[in-house]
């Protein structure tokens, strides 16, 4: 078996092509893994918020707060890249700002008090804005590279690449953090420098997706133009029309809805693992990073080989198949009284996690018209931001009701996952399949 192999490529799609795609999941994994997930979050619950009882709801919020910013932006900018053929652009401007505002995080212990809890916020409500618009924006790429039947590989072969990229930035945090604590250094030293050494893997890794990955959009006409820029007006007036025209496409829409439940789900273990090793389990850093680094490890394998296994499954139940192992995570998390029980259901999330955003990103290309991929995939983007609010806040809101306890959260996040099922079962990928094949008029505006 060839990796990247061409019968899976559209025509005129070269295997470098693939890589360079790739090697963007492999360039912004290392952001998720790092600063949402393994260090800075669990740093500012318990270095730069010193344990407040707020602190927790404070990152989660800050969190959400990004997410609304993408909600409202992402279709707009969608709709202008693919109307301006202007998607990998877009990619280069969303890459170097979210590059810069990493960066910029390894500043925020040298600041004290409420300055450097703001700054932390402020910086990461900015950085994952950008990270957001590039995640969307490179996944519109999918459908021009793969065949309809090869969707859910070639998205498998991303996502797992991705997770490479996730442990090899990781690995050299941890690297650098074990050395630091080895000669007795605090942790307001090695957060900074993995802050640095995630924004350089970044930059550095992204470079091959613009080397290698064409732009294949064309630039529309004027009247074809029209609305999509100028001002506020007009961008809203094209969220509208970019929803009117998604609403036709019934199973697109029961997507959505799908992607909305589940994904509230994985957003909570993407940013609150961390803490909750640390806060419940009582991992030290050292230990959470390494956790962190095995469940990116597990993700890969469950992103490359469950990518083949959809192709023939069928995505509907490959997706199906991870919800209920994402249920079963939740469960076995909320009851883990030990480091080992815990680590248990950290390798299931990474089995799951891999699977279920192949598998969701693959349904989202094959029930996305052709001609409007940046303006759909635009609406996943803000599907899954919707799912990102409402799942990391409600765990926030539900551990602080429930006076910290956040065994009650995590069983509470297991709900997600069943709603997610609940809908995944309105979607027919045939009749979705033949409605974008006899596509309807898309609506003024």
């Amino acid at each position: 078996m060839r990796l990247f192999d061409s019968s899976a490529l559209n025509p005129g799609v070269a295997r470098r092509e693939v890589l360079g795609w790739a090697m963007y999941d492999f360039a912004n994994s290392g952001y998720t893994t790092v600063v949402l997930t393994a260090v800075f979050s669990a740093y500012f619950v318990g270095g730069l918020a010193e344990g407040a009882p707020w602190a927790t709801l404070a990152w989660t919020a800050a969190l959400s707060l990004s997410y609304l910013i993408v909600m409202l932006t992402i279709p707009v900018i969608g709709a202008h890249a693919d109307a301006k053929g202007a998607k990998k652009r877009a990619l280069a401007w969303s890459t170097l700002a979210c590059v810069v505002a990493t960066a910029a995080l390894a500043a925020t212990p040298a600041l004290t008090g409420s300055s450097a809890i703001w700054a932390a916020l402020g910086l990461v409500v900015l950085s994952n804005v950008f990270y957001s618009y590039g995640e969307s924006l490179c996944a519109a790429f999918l459908p021009e590279l793969a065949r309809p039947q090869a969707m859910g590989r070639v998205s498998g072969w991303g996502w797992a690449w991705g997770y490479i990229g996730g442990m090899l930035t990781l690995g050299l945090c941890l690297a650098y953090v074990l050395w630091a604590q080895g000669q007795k250094l605090p942790a307001s030293h090695f957060v900074p420098v993995t802050m640095l050494v995630t924004a350089c893997v970044y930059g550095l890794a992204a470079c091959a997706t613009f080397a290698l990955l064409k732009e294949r959009a064309h630039v529309r006409s004027a009247a074809e133009q029209d609305g999509v820029a100028g001002g506020w007006r007009a961008s809203w007036s094209r969220l509208q029309a970019t929803w009117s025209h998604a609403r036709q496409y019934t199973d697109f829409c029961w997507l959505l809805a799908c992607t909305v439940a589940y994904q509230g789900g994985v957003a909570v273990a993407i940013t609150l693992a961390a803490i909750y090793a640390e806060q419940v389990i009582g991992f030290q850093q050292q230990e959470t990073m390494v956790l962190i680094f095995a469940l990116n490890l597990a993700a890969a394998a469950g992103a490359f080989g469950f990518g083949y296994g959809q192709d023939r499954l069928g995505h509907k139940l490959a997706l199906g198949l991870t919800l209920v192992g994402w249920i079963a995570t939740c469960l076995i998390a909320a009851w883990a009284t030990t480091k080992g029980q815990f680590w248990w259901a950290a390798t299931l999330a990474g089995l799951c996690m891999g699977s279920s955003q192949s598998a969701g990103r693959a349904m989202v290309g094959l029930l996305s018209p052709p001609a409007r991929l940046g303006e759909f995939f635009g609406l996943w983007t803000l599907a899954t931001r919707l799912a990102s609010i409402i799942g990391p806040l409600s765990y926030g809101l539900i551990t602080w009701l429930a006076d910290g306890n956040q065994r009650v959260a995590i069983v509470s996040t297991s709900l997600l996952f069943v709603i997610g099922i609940v809908l995944l079962l309105r979607i027919d990928m045939q009749r979705g399949q033949a409605a974008i094949a006899s596509p309807a008029p898309a609506p003024a505006g």
